[in-house]
């Protein structure tokens, strides 16, 4: 029972409608953020949003039916806060730093997720250090560069979390890389599938895992993105690491921003989306940037409502991005995999400067031959293929080829389809592009330097020759 007199003590409950809990502030006033405890209700915490003239008005972070009006509020002089360091890797946490992997919680070494880090020294020199991956569409088309952002956009189903699975297979392989997973309100069992095989890989040691799924609620899902960007800025800043940064999925974060909007009565701007809702989006992005200490690599995944491409919430974020593949139902019901749309995705690091001049000449040819073969198709379903010209013809052939070419099969659906998984170096990427364009390859024709990661996978198979 908390005193009248006490020093923490706020006031108490006026009003309840959803997550957002009125408090009617008669003594001391909390910061913003804080954390507040109910009387009665001590596993029960309310999160100040913002204030109003004779009191604030908090989330309601579990949804706890137990709150009543007149309840008694006290502050714990606390935020919303997750463990960082050396005792974080291999484990797995909620947004609130409570583990989910039956481990023991750490208390010490703690940081506050509203609070980004201060260090705003980025680098002096524009540096591009090409990650390989291992999957021929994303090192062709949306080069992965070291600390910068990828976009895996499409609707549900079309592989998005496979396709981010694989990728951390493949590109987390080495010690020295770290790597953070963000899951927001995705499938519970695709969370656990992900963390079985992380730990069957050996992957795990060297990863930070935050979940806040399907079944958490608005203000836990909203609260993941920070505190997963707030154990990245730790190991940026003061470990002076190279970061992975994988997030599952970051329309959910959207998402979970608009209901909570929707529960406080905020008004929608066009598109359903409230005007707070893509400043909050663009505050957790800036955190996902490079600094003179270290860098964060990330790949998010994009879910695209009613697959409109056009969803204001998808343009946001698509703006914050360096590369976009764009993954396509039409695509995928044709059973090819991964189902990459390849005339809309777009990078802005595909240039002769980052991926050298051979490179950046065949990705223009591939993309005039794709934009062919899409004006092509209707004609052929009119008067079919052997009324073309010979060269229309033939570009039409080679662009069937390419897309042919740029399926793959992954290692960590093996189980699934008992087909081994693929691994690619750029090279033979390269080379299968140009044998299948008859394109022959100068001597004096360089690589651009990549970080080649071939050796750490024990499978791996030759490209078949067109």
């Amino acid at each position: 029972m908390l005193n009248n007199n006490d020093l923490n003590y706020i006031g108490k409950i006026t009003a309840l409608k959803g997550l957002m809990v009125e408090i009617e502030i008669t003594h001391t006033k909390p910061e913003l953020n804080e954390l507040l405890n109910v009387e009665g209700l001590s596993d029960i915490y309310l999160q100040v949003y913002y204030f109003t003239n004779n009191g604030a008005v908090c989330i309601n972070i579990n949804n706890s039916t137990e709150l009543r009006c007149n309840l008694k509020v006290s502050r714990t002089k606390q935020k919303v806060s997750v463990p960082v360091g050396e005792k974080s890797l291999g484990r797995v946490f909620n947004a609130l730093g409570q583990p989910l992997d039956k481990g023991p919680e750490i208390k010490e070494k703690r940081r506050v997720i509203t609070e980004p880090s201060g260090i705003k020294t980025y680098r002096k020199k524009q540096q591009f250090e090409l990650l390989e991956t291992g999957l021929k569409v994303i090192d062709f088309l949306t080069p992965f560069v070291k600390g910068r952002k990828i976009g895996i956009v499409g609707g549900a189903g079309v592989g998005k979390t496979v396709l981010t699975m694989e990728l951390i297979h493949n590109v987390t392989r080495n010690d020295k890389s770290l790597s953070i997973y963000c899951g927001v309100g995705e499938r519970i069992r695709e969370g656990n599938e992900l963390y079985e095989t992380l730990k069957e890989t050996d992957v795990l040691k060297n990863t930070v895992m935050f979940f806040g799924q399907m079944d958490s609620t608005p203000a836990i899902r909203s609260m993941v993105g920070p505190a997963a960007a707030t154990a990245a800025e730790y190991f940026r800043d003061e470990e002076g690491r190279d970061i992975l940064f994988f997030v599952d999925n970051i329309y959910r974060h959207v998402q979970a921003l608009t209901e909570i909007s929707t529960s406080f009565g905020l008004i929608p701007s066009e598109g359903g989306y409230a005007p707070n809702v893509f400043s909050e989006l663009r505050r957790l992005q800036d955190r996902l940037s490079s600094t003179a200490n270290g860098s964060i690599t990330s790949v998010q995944a994009v879910y695209i409502p009613a697959d409109d491409l056009s969803d204001p919430a998808v343009q946001s974020i698509q703006q914050q991005l360096d590369s976009v593949l764009v993954l396509s139902r039409s695509i995928a019901e044709q059973g090819i995999r991964p189902a990459v749309d390849l005339l809309k995705t777009t990078s802005s690091l595909l240039t002769p400067q980052i991926v050298g001049q051979r490179h950046y000449d065949l990705a223009a040819k591939v993309q005039a031959i794709m934009q062919k073969y899409d004006s092509l198709k209707n004609i052929i379903a009119i008067i079919g293929e052997n009324e073309l010209s010979p060269a229309d013809r033939q570009d039409y052939q080679n662009a069937s080829k390419l897309i042919e070419f740029f399926s793959q099969d992954f290692a960590v659906s093996e189980h699934l389809t008992g087909k081994p998984g693929q691994y690619f170096t750029r090279e033979e990427t390269l080379s299968g592009i140009e044998n299948i364009l008859g394109i022959k390859r100068q001597k004096d024709e360089p690589l651009a330097d990549t970080k080649d990661q071939s050796s750490k996978h024990k499978r791996r198979i030759n490209l078949k020759k067109s």
